[in-house]
């Protein structure tokens, strides 16, 4: 019997509170030490079962908005990337330990949301928006980062905040 737990739907809470933090990643790796780890990629692809997390980023993201207010973002970031060698398969208690070998870059005492790099069609970013456990594997099911203007008090103070767009006449100065 498969146990589907989900993190993020587009219209949930905030995504701050939504996202796969990696201390919740590390406790269901735990868990499962000896069962596949898998990753589903948002158009219901899935990664295949050979890849490789050939790297563990702390990715810290310092940017300025079109309002001109300052921001910083930080991820624990995962490359995984596909091989020749098809008889591969990563195991959750081996990924627990690439991890715990981690710990000399990811900053210390700080939750990290979770994110997986992979290359499709072009390099993109994930965030982790829900994992499966089944008898045989740990699936995370991968979501799409959107794009916002942070600044919509100064870019479109006469528009709900639910219109797309970022074109006002005080936008981006």
């Amino acid at each position: 019997m498969a146990v589907s737990i989900k993190l993020m739907d587009r219209n949930d809470a905030p995504e701050e509170t939504s996202i796969m933090k990696l201390s919740a990643f590390k406790v269901l790796l735990e868990a499962h030490r000896e069962k596949q780890f898998r990753l589903v990629l948002p158009n219901e692809n899935a990664v295949p079962v050979c890849f490789h997390i050939t790297e563990v980023a702390h990715v810290q993201k310092r940017f300025i908005d079109c309002g001109g207010k300052t921001h910083t973002t930080q991820t624990c970031q995962l490359q995984a990337w596909v091989w020749r060698d098809s008889e591969h398969r990563l195991l959750a208690g081996k990924m627990a330990d690439i991890l715990n070998i981690s710990k000399k870059v990811l900053p210390e005492g700080q939750d990290l949301d979770l994110e997986i790099e992979y290359e499709e069609t072009t390099i993109s970013q994930y965030p982790v928006t829900s994992y499966t456990v089944s008898e045989d594997a740990v699936t995370l099911r991968l979501g799409y980062k959107h794009t916002d203007c942070l600044a919509k008090d100064v870019c479109l103070p006469n528009t709900p905040s639910n219109e797309a767009g970022c074109c006002g006449p005080s936008c981006c100065q």
